[in-house]
């Protein structure tokens, strides 16, 4: 099959896009290398996917004619691009126009060609609001903007499927981490200061919240379940994540047993919209999916410190 995936240097987007590869799709990815964080991280992740003939783009969402740039007999759209996180640098604009406009205009593209791709958007817990411990039927209450637009796009998604217009379903992703991790995400940074012997920014109070901190290969497990259950899946929203719970503070006591190191802290403002608590409820992806996720924090811990000494 032939798959477009977006924000395809990212994160989780790159593991993604292997793993299609993998599988013996062809894989068509786009990025547009956001300096929302060190470019060069997104640059090693391109590097490393064109070295297994998988070829990124550098098109913007918001900008670009899509319909000139992209392939028009696609299967799937795999949709990542979004501004993430909580940053107090970053404007509602650019969470607005990174995670709701850009997925309107790949929506209105997706739907203007002859053959119609399913289209697999990937949401968030933050969706959930300042808790995410529930089944995909709760109401959500998002707490930040980074939800609120998440939520906005999801449902963009889910009015085509309702109209009829394509068929689609939105994944929400429970505290992922493992290698390529982003350099703002907790555990790339614990590593980084642990090495460098750098004090780690801790959120007042945030060595209590508690977090499914899932590994990067169990969700891309869940995601590519959807491929051969687009009937099933049309839609739908899933949960995907671990049910397993970990403090910050547990997170932490890991990283520092891997290191075998004291990793010194240093106490930052909470947060607003910071979440207290997430623990996926996958119960819906088990049963529709066979979803079952099986890494253990420091298993996925161990992986990405090595990732990390190899490329840092």
């Amino acid at each position: 099959m032939k798959i477009l995936v977006t924000g395809a240097a990212g994160f989780i987007g790159s593991h993604t896009s292997e793993r299609l590869k993998k599988l013996g799709h062809e894989v068509i990815g786009i990025d547009n290398f956001s300096p929302y964080y060190d470019i060069s991280l997104k640059n090693l992740n391109a590097k490393v996917l064109s070295g297994k003939n998988i070829k990124i783009l550098n098109l913007d969402l918001r900008d670009t004619d899509l319909a000139e740039n992209l392939p028009n007999d696609l299967d799937f759209i795999f949709h990542f691009a979004a501004h993430p996180g909580i940053s107090s640098t970053s404007s509602f604009e650019d969470y607005f126009s990174n995670n709701i406009l850009a997925t309107q205009r790949l929506l209105e593209f997706a739907e203007r060609l002859a053959k119609k791709p399913f289209f697999v958007n990937i949401a968030t817990s933050s969706i959930y609001g300042l808790e995410a411990t529930f089944p995909e039927s709760v109401p959500p209450k998002p707490a930040s903007w980074y939800g609120v637009t998440k939520l906005a796009a999801e449902q963009l998604v889910l009015a085509k499927s309702r109209e009829n217009k394509l068929k689609g379903t939105s994944l929400r992703l429970f505290s992922v981490y493992g290698p390529r991790e982003r350099p703002d995400k907790l555990y790339t940074r614990l590593i980084d200061c642990g090495l460098n012997n750098k004090a780690f920014p801790l959120f007042e109070g945030s060595e209590k919240h508690l977090r499914s901190f899932t590994y990067v290969q169990d969700i891309v497990d869940g995601i590519v379940s959807v491929i051969g259950k687009e009937e099933v899946c049309n839609g739908e929203v899933f949960n995907l994540g671990t049910e397993t719970e970990s403090t910050t503070a547990q997170g932490i006591a890991t990283a520092e047993e891997i290191l075998q190191k004291k990793i010194k802290t240093g106490i930052n403002p909470p947060r607003d919209g910071d979440q207290s608590r997430t623990k996926a409820n996958i119960d819906k992806a088990r049963k529709l999916l066979s979803y079952n996720p099986q890494t253990t924090l420091k298993e996925g811990l161990i992986a990405q410190t090595e990732w990390f000494k190899e490329n840092f």
